[in-house]
């Protein structure tokens, strides 16, 4: 189980720093100013904008005899970050303090935190469980220069895991999991930024079992398509992960992912934010100022080495990014090719063999089409004078 977990934690910590600090990763930046935007588990008392203490994962397990169940969630913890000065017999918070040449902002860091829990399937059958937790606060002081400081301040955390299962046809088990935030906020009607000091902040959980498997909730098998229309996902969404095939790990994202996400081999890091390509955002931020890339170091730890990382990035890593090239393909061209798994059964027995492409065509939705006769069909030329060729999208062919 251990293992499951560590090959499925480069999915989750990408999930984990979703959104964290977007380019142009400056605190002065205006789409910074609001964060922690997904998977946002709120204290109960908070009632104002809509978001909620908690959330349920619902998914089906094949279990073995003797099946064992690991859960760990994971979430960041809000840690305040003040620049202080010394003023008279005391300190006093600034927007940001410079010593020796180098600027320290005040801010909102974020603190990693895991929940394990670890079962034997069988003991949740007719019971359930529930495992409370809490995460201390506390406040840590750094002297960075004479008479200035930065001050780390963090609320305490509390919360639980609640666990049941019941079995269904044909021959399935539901496991239900519940996760929600307790902690206490006597603030109910205080701003959101003020709240999310007692939240569970980028909320996920990674589920692994050992001894059974998991069934996709995004492409079931027909057998079990009734039981899965019937499972109640809120605020989360459980996909496979691990290596095509793999079943007995899943990850419960606050974000819409697909079974068996995985992170490109060109990517070189975190850059915060998977809606865009490493490329764009590797070669936006080495277009940054020498100021604009002084107030991102001042800005927060984890942003300073992911410049650092860009700025000494090769430029053969950096070529590498474009990941799989593709040239134009136009009418005459070979090809060889790699039907989708979607593909009908026809096409399927085609992969691997070569053809050139007769026609590029477009339909009414304005998809591209090639219209292509094989290599090794005798019979290719009379096909084109009378038009019927086989069909496949450019992604289904490589260019030869």
């Amino acid at each position: 189980m251990t293992r499951a977990m560590d090959l499925a934690k480069a999915i989750a910590d990408a999930v984990l720093y979703e959104g964290y600090l977007l380019y142009p990763y400056r605190a002065s930046a205006q789409k910074n100013r609001l964060r922690w935007q997904w998977g946002v588990l709120m204290p109960p008392s908070f009632t104002l904008g809509g978001e909620h203490p908690d959330s349920q994962a619902e998914l089906l397990l094949v279990p073995s005899p003797g099946a064992v169940l690991h859960l760990r969630l994971r979430f960041l913890q809000l840690q305040e970050r003040v620049a202080e000065v010394a003023d008279g017999d005391g300190f006093r918070a600034v927007p940001s303090v410079t010593v020796a040449g180098r600027e320290h902002t005040s801010w909102d860091e974020a603190v990693e935190r895991e929940v394990d829990v670890v079962l034997a399937v069988g003991e949740l059958l007719g019971v359930g469980a529930e495992f409370p937790f809490s995460v201390d606060g506390g406040e840590d002081v750094e002297m960075v220069g004479a008479g200035a400081r930065l001050v780390r301040r963090r609320c305490a955390l509390s919360g639980s895991v609640t666990l049941r299962t019941s079995f269904v046809p044909p021959g399935l088990m539901r496991l239900t999991v519940q996760v929600r935030n307790t902690s206490g906020w006597e603030q109910p009607h205080a701003e959101r930024n003020a709240a999310l000091r007692c939240a569970l902040l980028s909320a996920h959980m990674l589920l692994s079992v050992t001894g059974g498997e998991f069934l996709s909730l995004v492409e079931p098998p027909d057998w079990a398509a009734a039981a899965t229309a019937e499972c109640r996902n809120e605020r989360t969404w459980p996909v496979l992960v691990g290596a095509p095939g793999r079943a007995d790990t899943v990850l419960c994202a606050p974000i819409i992912l697909y079974d068996h996400p995985e992170v490109a081999a060109q990517s070189h890091g975190d850059l915060f934010d998977g809606t865009e390509i490493d490329e764009l955002l590797t070669l936006r931020t080495l277009t940054l100022t020498e100021e604009e890339k002084r107030q991102v170091r001042a800005t927060d730890a984890k942003v300073a080495d992911l410049l650092d990382r860009v700025e000494g990035l090769p430029p053969a890593e950096l070529e590498a990014l474009h990941g799989t090239m593709r040239t134009a393909i136009g009418k005459g061209a070979r090809v060889r090719l790699r039907p989708s798994r979607n593909a009908d059964a026809q096409d399927m027995f085609l992969h691997d063999r070569t053809a050139v492409v007769r026609e590029v065509l477009s339909d009414v939705d304005g998809k591209t089409h090639l219209a292509v006769t094989l290599d090794d069909d005798a019979a290719a030329d009379l096909l084109a004078e009378c038009g019927l060729y086989r069909y496949f999208t450019p992604d289904e062919v490589e260019p030869l």
